[in-house]
């Protein structure tokens, strides 16, 4: 029997993790993870900089569940793209715990960026679609989907000027759970309401058009400081979501000027019935590259 034990404080500034990584600090938290800063002592220099992404055993129901959610992760090592972390192993812990070694990325995410300038340029937000959707496409080559796109989960290595050089982090996570913990095709919203396709309020899993639907979102709200739909209410955003006109970033944002071809190919990513949407982030990135630059 495995009699090893697992606790927050193997997790301190010092503490050496799998008797490889050490910890040097914390970086962020959510309902699921948290994660921290932390050197490879395998490697030299700044190829050993690395960031660990810990799953507590208490989201499994046991051994198996914990197996699977690894297992998920492992195909993430071949997603090779500049606009996605790189995920480098998965490690198994006692007492259920799975950590995730990925590259680490300097920089704020997109949620901190926005607090402070509020918007950006309609190049900028170009710019950072086409950067995003090679991400997402490298991804879905893998046969995997992010799952849960959001101001948080992109990280800025870059904002200078029209230069917004993008990274999707946290790929994988929400999708990993949903199918580690068995919950088919039908279940309650696992991701994020504000971001999220009408059709996975009914339950739908995360796939290749949420991906798209969940960036298209995004856009959207860099370009103009608002998201599409109002609501303060999940219920509110909901009912909102359901009018099958497409939002309009001028009713939205009326002292914007917005290019009106920007507008057309943004918001074809969140219309309410998804067979008007775009199929795939190529075909996304295909007309985002299409508009003019500015």
């Amino acid at each position: 029997m495995n009699t090893e034990t697992f606790s927050l404080f193997d997790l301190a500034p010092g503490k050496l993790v799998a008797g490889r990584f050490r910890i040097v600090k914390p970086t962020r938290q959510s309902g699921l993870s948290s994660a921290f800063e932390a050197h490879d002592e395998r490697a030299s220099g700044a190829a050993g900089r690395c960031a660990l992404v810990v799953f507590p055993g208490a989201l499994f129901e046991g051994e198996k569940q914990a197996a699977e959610f690894r297992a998920a992760w492992k195909p993430w090592v071949a997603v090779a793209s500049t606009h996605v972390c790189a995920a480098r192993e998965v490690l198994a812990m006692p007492q259920n715990t799975s950590v995730l070694v990925t590259d680490i990325h300097d920089g704020p995410t997109l949620r901190e960026w926005s607090k402070e300038h509020k918007l950006m340029t309609q190049e900028q937000v170009r710019t950072l679609g086409l950067g995003l959707l090679d991400g997402l496409c490298a991804i879905h080559e893998q046969g995997l989907v992010h799952g849960d796109i959001k101001p948080q989960t992109i990280v800025l290595a870059s904002s200078k000027k029209n230069e917004m050089n993008a990274v999707l982090i946290d790929g994988g996570i929400t999708t990993g759970l949903w199918n580690a913990k068995h919950l088919g095709e039908h279940t309650a919203l696992i991701g994020t309401p504000h971001y999220a396709p009408i059709e996975q309020f009914g339950g739908e899993s995360p796939d290749v058009q949420s991906d798209v639907y969940n960036l298209a979102t995004v856009l959207f709200e860099c370009a103009t400081g608002v998201l599409p739909w109002p609501g303060a209410t999940m219920l509110e955003v909901f009912q909102a979501k359901l009018d099958k006109q497409a939002p309009s970033m001028r009713k939205r944002a009326p002292k914007i000027e917005i290019d009106p071809a920007l507008e057309a190919v943004i918001v074809k990513g969140v219309l309410a019935d998804r067979r008007e949407r775009y199929t795939t982030a190529g075909l996304f990135r295909d007309a985002l590259a299409a508009v003019k630059s500015a």
